[in-house]
């Protein structure tokens, strides 16, 4: 009975704290004139341990327009062009950040006895030829069935490269037309 009669009193004194919370209280921040336009401390800018343009981890500011067009660590064309000219392989590995495309093994149904991979290195955020290099992989079925690898001609590599590019240059193309419709 002693216990209940103490969890009353406890009770009965948190609701009035409570109650008396409630009343009317005063705003205590700052107010402004109408007419006055002078910068109050809240109005500044604060300086941050990252300097000016914060952290970015992508590399860029954010008012830089040199033709990346996203957060990747490569140019956006490229990668993009390289993903659709290669769209008719397999690809076994892409890495946006470190701007390299694996393809798998790939063979034509002309040619069944043989197949090629591809190596695609993005160097640079710049859409310029030497940001780009192929590497072709060819493989040929001997008459046991087995792959072997085989030569290939170093114009493979600087074909696909050259296709890579013009199509690069053509989303570039459009991504500005799209920007100026004048």
């Amino acid at each position: 009975m002693v216990i209940h009669s103490k969890m009353r009193k406890a009770l009965a004194l948190t609701l009035l704290f409570a109650l008396a919370a409630c009343g009317e209280g005063q705003t205590l921040a700052p107010s402004r004139d109408p007419g006055d336009t002078t910068p109050t401390w809240g109005d500044q800018k604060k300086p941050t341990i990252f300097g000016d343009g914060g952290l970015n981890l992508f590399g860029g500011k954010k008012s830089d327009t040199n033709q990346q067009g996203n957060g990747i660590g490569v140019n956006a064309y490229l990668w993009r062009a390289t993903l659709d000219t290669l769209s008719f392989m397999p690809l076994a590995s892409a890495d946006p950040f470190g701007g390299v495309i694996i393809t798998d093994w790939y063979s034509s149904p002309e040619a069944g006895n043989e197949r090629f991979k591809l190596t695609v290195v993005i160097q640079d955020r710049t859409l310029r030829a030497d940001s780009l290099h192929v590497s072709t992989f060819r493989q040929v079925q001997n008459s046991s069935g087995q792959w072997e690898d085989s030569p290939v001609d170093a114009k493979t590599s600087t074909d696909l490269e050259n296709t890579i590019l013009t199509r690069a240059r053509e989303m570039r193309a459009d991504a500005v037309a799209a920007q100026n419709p004048n």
